[in-house]
């Protein structure tokens, strides 16, 4: 979130960041927003109990009152009904701390280094019904060390999505992206470098 805020204030940024809504009181994004003179909402799901569709409604409503085109998902541990979902097709976006569709859910850099992959990293992509799921719009990569612990391959992570993130959303808020199906087109050109670890003498 920290790092949408900061892009965000760049002249040429395609996107204002209007509201920060939490479903959790004194969430420090709350905070956070506040300091950078962003409104912060405060919708608790808890109140609700298990009526996750009458949370939603009051969220859509407060977002509908702010005139919100896109919402970005931040650390927002809460699966979104269809309904919701429905409301927003190719208009939430959502940032997940592993290189979907591998390591759906949770304890991502965990799994990743219990299976031994060589490769890591972050994915955002656009919210279906499905958890973790949905058109990929950006992915970033970073080789996995021998001696990493899943605090310092987050943190690695952690860096890629604070920079893959406001990409991602500014390529979406410019109109320059084109989902078909379960793939994206356009919008963000890449090289053709390629990352081979471990490396070894050809």
């Amino acid at each position: 979130m920290t790092s949408l805020i900061e892009s965000a204030h760049a002249p040429d940024f395609p996107a204002e960041i209007a509201v920060v809504i939490s479903n959790v009181a004194g969430a420090p994004g709350l905070a956070k927003a506040t300091a950078a003179g962003i409104p912060a909402l405060t919708i608790e799901s808890k109140s609700f109990g298990k009526d996750r569709e009458a949370f939603e409604r009051t969220m859509q409503d407060a977002l509908i009152a702010q005139r919100i085109d896109l919402i970005c998902l931040a650390g927002f541990m809460r699966l979104l009904t269809p309904w919701f979902v429905q409301q927003w097709t190719g208009r939430m976006l959502n940032i997940h701390p592993a290189l979907l569709p591998s390591y759906r859910g949770l304890h991502t850099h965990e799994r990743a280094l219990a299976d031994g992959v060589r490769i890591h990293g972050a994915t955002v992509h656009f919210v279906v019904p499905d958890m973790d799921c949905g058109p990929i719009i950006i992915q970033g990569a970073v080789a996995v060390r021998d001696d990493d612990t899943a605090d310092t391959l987050g943190a690695r992570v952690l860096s890629v999505e604070h920079r893959i993130y406001p990409a991602a959303l500014r390529a979406v808020a410019r109109g320059d992206i084109t989902a078909e199906g379960n793939r994206t087109f356009g919008g963000i050109q890449t090289s053709d470098a390629t990352l081979i670890t471990p490396a070894f003498d050809s």
